[in-house]
């Protein structure tokens, strides 16, 4: 049928993806990767620790990465892939994805690393975005936030980050940025923040800050390498200024989370990461300080709960942003 009367014609139907996803996820603390299948199993997963040093320049890393990619695939059987799926630490430049985490000095200025995927891998999709909106999407799409339309997704771990669902489809910004709550203002009066800021959520709440905080108020004072699991472990054993470190981080994100809720009008706000893992040490205090500041009747329905895909939600989201496209991609 032709004509005013005729029917809209209707656009095509995305293909299903059958083969796997190679996915992977660059942080300050692990570099991880997994085959994922379409409907977000992870079917094989390897991670080493992230390399550091003076000495480390940015191929060093990449070819640490490299290794990684292939041994988790030749364990795998060199399975056929329908992509690549990424997130790194930002900021980075979007969608090219050449990259300059805050926590991996070695790759501070620019590294491209979407350009060297697609060199390693012709002829497939490369689709990299920020790993904390790789969590989010993770989240929505298949974890804490199925089935919900306005997602805030969080990792607190080296740093924090953050990545916004909104209307069920992802929310990117001017430069792809967009759901950075680590780079929200909790306490103007704060400490310093590598971005050049002052107070800034990632500066109280990430893992080494933590630390310095706990050991400047007399928590194992003079030992070096300490983590925040030997903090979050101390503090579980009712050690004073632990308990103190960790409340202080999680009031912190309640703030953070009170002001993405009323400005967003979310339904679910999912937080994963290493910091994440201290439990109720960390949300009973985050509970509490967004249930003071989350005074609006509309931003008192959200959840706040961990992630529940746990440390292979940016796994799964970075594969999401192949299998997914119409909700998650839209740089073509």
């Amino acid at each position: 049928m032709s004509g005013p009367d005729a029917a809209p014609a209707q656009a095509p139907a995305q293909a299903p993806v059958l083969a796997p996803v190679l996915a992977i996820d660059i942080g300050g603390t692990k570099l991880a990767a997994a085959i994922v299948e379409p409907g977000g199993r992870v079917a094989a997963y390897d991670r080493v620790a992230t390399p550091g040093g003076p000495g480390l320049d940015a191929d060093g890393l990449w070819r640490t990465l490299e290794a990684l990619l292939a041994k988790l695939t030749a364990d795998a059987g060199d399975p056929p892939l329908a992509g690549v799926g990424a997130g790194c630490g930002g900021p980075m430049t979007w969608p090219a994805a050449e990259v300059s985490p805050l926590n991996i000095p070695a790759w501070r200025h620019g590294f491209p690393l979407r350009a060297r995927l697609r060199d390693r891998y012709p002829g497939l999709p490369v689709r990299i975005h920020n790993d904390a909106i790789c969590v989010a999407v993770g989240e929505h799409w298949r974890g804490a936030g199925r089935g919900r339309d306005n997602v805030l997704g969080m990792v607190v771990s080296t740093g924090v980050g953050g990545g916004l669902v909104l209307g069920g489809r992802l929310i990117n910004g001017g430069t792809g940025n967009a759901g950075h709550i680590g780079h929200v203002v909790v306490d103007p009066g704060g400490p310093p923040c590598a971005c050049g800021g002052r107070g800034c959520l990632e500066a109280i709440a990430r893992g080494p800050g933590l630390v310095s905080w706990a050991q400047e108020q007399g928590w194992r004072q003079g030992t070096p390498d300490v983590t925040g699991v030997e903090l979050a472990a101390d503090a579980r054993r009712a050690h004073p200024v632990a308990i103190s470190a960790m409340r202080r981080a999680g009031r912190a994100i309640g703030i953070a989370i009170a002001s993405a809720t009323h400005l967003c009008d979310l339904e679910v706000a999912a937080i994963g990461g290493g910091v994440s893992q201290a439990g109720a040490l960390l949300f009973d205090p985050l509970e509490e300080a967004f249930r003071e500041h989350a005074r609006m009747e509309f931003a008192r329905r959200v959840r706040i709960v961990p992630a529940a895909l746990g440390q292979t939600a940016g796994l799964v989201g970075a594969a999401a942003l192949v299998f997914a496209q119409d909700r998650y991609w839209s740089a073509g």
